[in-house]
């Protein structure tokens, strides 16, 4: 039997873009930053000179599956992290728009054999988007980890 895992360590080849929504960037601006400081105290240049990773902003959350595949397509990049934060309001709008993005970045890494991890907060209040985005912890943190063990372990798997 094989144990076959990503690791944290091995990220010095690994090119990723991060596709952030402008839509709450309050939250997503957070987020952004969380997961900028994991990536760098893991090894991967940051710098806005970097050849390693690129940044990506988009209008809101619904445009994140287009650039994904756009950016996954291009051969450019081992694991894609997306960043964006839905927050319920009075309307339906917030189902449409939560579906859709999940399905539309799912579908995007399936077709192109590219871990894209969802880094979109879906909450009630704007109060539980900033909990989630550095008041009580930042899970963009986790976002970075997710996509340095997901373009590790591809790399393995290759």
């Amino acid at each position: 039997m094989a144990t076959i895992e990503g690791s944290f360590t091995n990220a010095s080849g690994l090119r990723i873009a991060i596709v952030v929504a402008r839509f709450n960037d309050l939250v997503t601006s957070k987020l952004l930053s969380g997961c900028l400081d994991c990536l760098m105290r893991h090894g991967i240049d940051t710098s806005q000179e970097s050849a390693q990773m690129d940044v990506v902003w988009v209008p809101g959350s619904f445009e994140l599956p287009i650039v994904s595949q756009s950016l996954a397509r291009s051969g450019r990049y081992q694991v894609l992290i997306t960043l964006g934060a839905v927050i319920r309001g009075d309307t339906p709008h917030f189902d449409v728009v939560v579906s859709e993005t999940s399905k539309g970045i799912a579908s995007v890494s399936r077709e192109t054999n590219v871990p894209i991890i969802f880094g979109v907060l879906t909450t009630d209040t704007i109060q539980q988007a900033l909990e989630r985005a550095g008041i009580k912890s930042n899970l963009g943190w986790t976002y970075a980890l997710q996509a340095l063990e997901m373009g590790s372990l591809m790399h393995e798997l290759n």
